[in-house]
């Protein structure tokens, strides 16, 4: 099993001049960065594509979904630049030789309403034809697109793994998989344990193992002994990230709902958070 951390727990939005993170997470024991997509003109990919290789650290791409990033959107102009935002990801993700691109790639993050079943189904429809043409971007490029289902805090179209599944099946390509966030499954799941096993090895592609209230994993009330007994018997060999946020921006908190610190420190949660999962998984 490896171990990564977000660079959301340290910085929004990341970029080039945010690379002493690469180090400090090298330093405190990781085995992989993970680096959303904010910006990616902030970013110098190849000069980052460069350090990473020669601290010997894995680079995994995560997504940053705002409003204007909506392939569910009734806005034809919005649900385009959001399918050219994940395939610009995608390319990325290629470039810096993560396995994934992954996120509530179907709609915007605090997108919340009470809409009709005949609104749904349009939306529904736009999310699937737009991630059928970015499952061909994916196929191109040998990217899996990792879909995580968010709690209903943070998005109206897809809280649960039973309504990630269902656009999966909808979609019908092996470039678009699941992906897992323990924090918003503990808020949506009857059982995450349960869950993990319906995901199944074959569509579970990246788990961010966060905690019950985004902070040190470990110290919460997640059913961690479940959740490994179950990622242990549906022979799950990806990656545990950890992905909180630390110095968050105005708009990163309104949209995960973070208004206090989460642990003493950012470097503090990071290092004993890691501690954790090596006592837990590594085994």
């Amino acid at each position: 099993m490896q171990f990564g951390v977000s660079t959301f727990l340290w910085v929004s939005p990341f970029g080039t001049h945010s690379f002493d993170l690469v180090h400090k997470v090298k330093e405190l024991g990781f085995d992989i960065i993970e680096v959303p997509v904010e910006n990616k003109d902030l970013v110098d990919w190849d000069e980052l594509k460069k350090l990473t290789d020669e601290l010997g650290l894995k680079v995994s791409i995560s997504g940053a979904f705002g409003a204007e990033r909506d392939i569910s959107s009734e806005n034809p102009a919005i649900r385009a630049n959001g399918l050219r935002y994940i395939e610009d990801s995608i390319k990325i993700a290629a470039q810096m030789g993560s396995p994934l691109f992954g996120g509530p790639l179907y709609s915007a993050v605090g997108k919340l309403r009470s809409i009709s079943a005949e609104q749904k189904k349009l939306e529904f429809d736009w999310c699937v034809t737009n991630l059928k043409k970015a499952c061909k971007t994916a196929e191109e490029h040998g990217i899996t697109l990792g879909l995580e289902p968010l709690n209903r805090f943070e998005s109206d179209m897809v809280n649960t793994v039973d309504q990630a599944l269902d656009i999966v099946k909808a979609v019908e390509s092996p470039y678009l998989k699941i992906q897992l966030d323990t924090f918003h499954n503990n808020i949506e799941e009857k059982n995450i344990a349960a869950s993990i096993r319906k995901v199944g090895k074959e569509l579970l592609c990246h788990v961010q193992g966060n905690e019950s209230d985004r902070g040190t994993p470990g110290t919460g009330n997640l059913a961690w002994d479940e959740i490994k007994e179950a990622l242990v018997e549906i022979g799950y060999e990806g990656a545990i990230v950890i992905e909180t946020f630390g110095a968050v921006s105005k708009e990163m908190a309104k949209a995960t709902c973070i208004w206090r610190p989460l642990a003493a420190s950012p470097d503090a949660l990071a290092r004993e958070g890691l501690a954790f999962y090596k006592r837990h998984f590594g085994s």
